[in-house]
């Protein structure tokens, strides 16, 4: 049988997905394998990288299994954003666990960038503000928990990368060190003019050179696999770009004027730009991707918390007891058993708030509590705030002259759920789509290997792409919803409040 299957793996934060897409652009076979975080202390978020390896391999060899390997023409991969890795060059062995993009440790070093003046120099150079949201940090901060991390950094000795560059290397048997322009871009050390390396950066953050990964564009031959068990040598891997840019690109391949949302763990709202343009304070400007042939960039705002304060407010209220469709079912049906919140509201800041607040020091805050309000007003509240934070940063997005939205293209677990939809296209006042493929990061990443792959253009990729259920506003209830989007904004600034820790932890 042809080598016609593309395995596109989906590395994210709370699980990770082998997805094998056909020459049609429809997905065959799928294996999915849970992730788990560590908070060892408040602001901390970290995962175990042999975990994220040994749990991506095997969804990898199972699918393989599935199918049989003469089926397989090429491996893609996407993942988790900003999360940073770091291993030793020689045996491939991490320096620490890998510190994920909701981890806020090096909220300090950014405090004392800002203090230094330095954010608006970062802005203008890689697009993006400063928050420990970002890789860079992140490496900083690796490198001096270590001893003599900055000189075994700068000979060569470590490797300091997303996590694209880490599957990379140990799919290729450490033959290959690179990432993709997508995940380059989330780093705060790449320049959006050259698309390279940014010396200016480099020295502020104090980050080697040496230990950095080869930029190379999102689609393109990165290496072959070697030296895996299960998983046959010499496969090539013809796709790496971030989670976010993929969904982008598997929604409609970046057309003028789209305008996607993913729900996760966190959320990104993301707009293609012909041009890269920094002037928009509260929203990062980064590159979609590079498909082998044209470097796209765009606007985005990145919102750490939404299925996540789900996830939070229905263990608080006793709801993490139901199990896979019993608690998605819940979700659905306890904020449509109810009129409104009564007036709560929750902001989910639980490491900080992201775009478009950039505020670290925030912490998470429910107000308007009533002696009538119930678990299902809560339930309903964390959902509510799921989408006033991606109505927030569309807000932000329309400062920009060549920001237009005629339809938000939303995908991700939270879009499951009808409610949510229909609450989100009522607050926004425009239609919601939602991909008939659940699946598509790895979408987005297939295509772009089918594209290396094949040499093919956009215009044959677009009978690729999937459909769209759609919801439509109604208008009297978008003109309800803009006072209760004006309470919600004022919730978020009692985010800015915090107690004294020092008293908390005398009591």
């Amino acid at each position: 049988m042809a080598r016609e299957l593309v395995i596109a793996l989906d590395e994210g934060t709370s699980n990770v997905k082998a997805v094998a897409i056909d020459a049609r652009g429809d997905i065959v076979c799928q294996t999915s394998r849970p992730l788990f975080v560590e908070t060892p202390q408040p602001g901390w978020v970290e995962q175990d990288g042999m975990l994220l390896l040994n749990t991506s391999l095997t969804v990898i060899r199972e699918t393989i299994q599935q199918l049989g390997e003469n089926r397989v023409a090429a491996l893609a991969i996407s993942n988790q954003r900003e999360t940073v890795m770091g291993w030793e060059r020689q045996s491939g062995r991490p320096l620490a666990p890998a510190l994920t993009w909701q981890c806020t440790r090096s909220a300090a070093f950014c405090e004392q960038l800002r203090h230094d003046r330095q954010e608006e120099l970062i802005r203008q150079i890689t697009g993006l503000p400063v928050a420990p949201l970002f890789s860079a940090s992140k490496m900083r901060w690796l490198l001096d928990s270590m001893p003599d991390g900055n000189q075994r950094a700068a000979s060569g000795e470590l490797c300091l990368g997303t996590i694209d560059a880490w599957l990379l290397w140990q799919l290729t048997g450490g033959k290959q060190f690179s990432c993709d322009t997508s995940n380059a871009a989330r780093t705060q050390l790449l320049n959006l003019q050259t698309g390279d390396w940014d010396e200016t950066m480099l020295a502020l953050f104090g980050i080697p050179r040496a230990a950095l990964p080869v930029i190379r564009p999102s689609s393109g031959l990165f290496g072959t696999t070697l030296g895996l068990s299960g998983i046959p040598d010499g496969l090539p891997i013809m796709a790496m770009i971030g989670d976010s840019h993929a969904a982008l690109y598997g929604h409609g391949l970046g057309a003028p004027g789209s305008v996607k949302a993913t729900y996760g763990t966190g959320s990104s709202v993301m707009a293609p730009l012909p041009t890269p343009d920094t002037g928009i304070t509260e929203l990062a400007t980064t590159i979609a991707w590079h498909d082998g042939k044209r470097l796209v960039y765009a606007l985005e705002g990145n919102i750490p918390h939404t299925g996540d304060g789900v996830a939070w407010m229905a263990q608080a209220t006793g709801l993490v007891d139901g199990k896979g469709e019993v608690l998605s079912h819940a979700l659905s049906e306890l904020p449509a058993s109810i009129d409104s919140t009564l007036g709560v509201c929750f902001v989910p800041a639980l490491t900080g708030t992201g775009a478009p607040w950039w505020n670290e020091q925030a912490r998470g805050v429910i107000c308007g509590l009533s002696r009538g309000v119930t678990s299902a007003h809560l339930i309903r509240a964390s959902l509510e705030a799921i989408a006033y934070q991606i109505a927030d940063v569309i807000a932000a997005m329309r400062q920009h002259s060549a920001f237009h939205l005629d339809t938000l293209m939303v995908d991700g677990g939270p879009t499951r759920n009808a409610w949510l939809m229909q609450f989100q296209a009522d607050l926004l006042g425009c239609p919601v789509a939602r991909s008939c493929t659940a699946e598509l990061s790895a979408l987005g990443a297939g295509l772009l290997a089918r594209k290396a792959l094949g040499q093919l253009s956009d215009q044959q990729l677009l009978p690729l792409l999937p459909e769209h259920d759609r919801w439509l506003p109604n208008e009297a209830r978008h003109a309800v919803l803009q006072q209760a989007w004006h309470n919600w904004r004022d919730a978020v600034q009692r985010t800015l409040w915090q107690p004294d820790v020092t008293l908390l932890q005398g009591a």
